[in-house]
């Protein structure tokens, strides 16, 4: 993902190169299509389902002992239409920040292109974590998720979600979906294709299984963690490209990751595998969204353990090549200091190849004569 230089030649429409300069306008376009149609009655109900979350029910007061009837969702086929125009709504903020924000931190830092991917990269994900977390935070205190802890296991099986939380994860859904696409935008490098590839559909993954099974609370809280660590672990990135000296600042990174995935895993386990265990059904209710199984209580916790072990392995290994690289810049200058040491004790006792001692005109030799 290296800085995109605007060439004054006109690329023809649709070829390669035309696609990757004119994405962002692309996507606008067919987004603005889709807006246009809510002015148009007999294009205003398809407009709506890409625009409006889909499958709301409307619970009445009585049963939510409220004053007033709210709307609650569910989701449903229809959510894929929601899904790609908030893709849509994502390429197109990716690309702003990238033109507007990071393209011009490169230009000034003047950042080598190895560097280059790394630090656009590490931008883009550290926007996106800083707003989900902030996002996920204030969902939790109003779904009174801090307050009151008990609300992730009381609330399966339940099959409704309030709009925030639904819109959430529409939006994480959109969001990692985009950035599949996006790897052929920012003509990613070839090797590192299959590593992003991997990091994406693992995120995917886990934030389409939490959403289908209604695992909204938890997945939530869990997203929380996890971004919150990664977004320590990309500002740590960023801080280093931009100088070596907060090289430190991995070390912290490493504690606090260490400490994150800990925690993840105790709340998956203790969820997932004690408190949702007393309302454990025989057969999975689709309708009623109780997926509340031993099959699915298996996999939730595997796939919990899987990737924060996949995480943790990573961790590993950068640390050891990082300690490695480290190890093997500064062997050499070592080396040189002792030779530029053994050098000036060398010449205190010759000049010009000579001893001084065995000079003739040497004081010691004159005293001696």
């Amino acid at each position: 993902m290296a800085i995109r230089k605007k060439s004054t030649k006109n690329p023809p429409v649709l070829s390669h190169e035309f696609i990757l300069q004119n994405h962002a306008d692309i996507a606008s376009c067919v987004g603005m299509f889709f807006v246009l149609g809510l002015m148009f009655e007999a294009t205003a109900e398809a407009s709506i389902v890409f625009i409006t979350l889909q499958h709301s029910v409307t619970v009445p007061a009585a049963k939510e002992q409220a004053t007033e009837s709210r709307s609650l969702y569910n989701y449903g086929v229809k959510d894929l239409a929601t899904v790609f125009f908030y893709m849509l709504v994502a390429i197109i903020i990716h690309a702003t920040i990238q033109e507007y924000v990071l393209d011009k931190i490169n230009r000034q830092m003047q950042f080598p292109k190895t560097k280059q991917s790394k630090f656009n990269e590490s931008g883009q994900l550290s926007v996106f974590y800083l707003v989900s977390c902030i996002w996920g935070i204030i969902i939790l205190i109003s779904e009174n998720c801090i307050s009151d802890a008990t609300v992730l296991w009381r609330a399966h099986p339940h099959n409704m979600m309030t709009f925030q939380m639904k819109f959430f994860y529409v939006s994480q859904l959109a969001y990692w979906l985009h950035a599949f696409p996006e790897l052929y935008f920012q003509k990613t490098k070839k090797q590192d294709v299959p590593r992003q590839l991997i990091y994406f559909g693992l995120h995917l993954f886990h934030v389409a299984g939490a959403y289908l099974l209604y695992l909204n609370h938890l997945g939530l809280v869990l997203m929380v963690l996890h971004y919150f660590v990664e977004l320590l672990s990309h500002m740590c990135d960023l801080f280093y490209m931009s100088d070596e000296k907060y090289e430190k600042g991995f070390s912290l990174w490493a504690i606090v990751i260490v400490l994150g995935r800990l925690l993840i895993l105790i709340v998956s386990v203790l969820t997932v595998g004690f408190h949702l265990a007393g309302s454990e059904t025989q057969k999975p209710d689709i309708i009623a969204g109780n997926f509340n199984v031993l099959a699915a209580k298996i996999a939730v916790l595997s796939s919990s353990c899987t990737i924060q072990a996949f995480i943790t392995w990573n961790l590993i290994t950068v640390q050891l090549q990082r300690w490695r690289e480290q190890s093997t810049f500064e062997a050499p200058c070592v080396k040189k200091k002792r030779t530029t040491t053994k050098g000036k004790s060398s010449r205190k006792g010759t000049e010009n190849g000579v001893e001084t001692s065995n000079r003739a005109d040497s004081p010691r030799n004159k005293k001696e004569k």
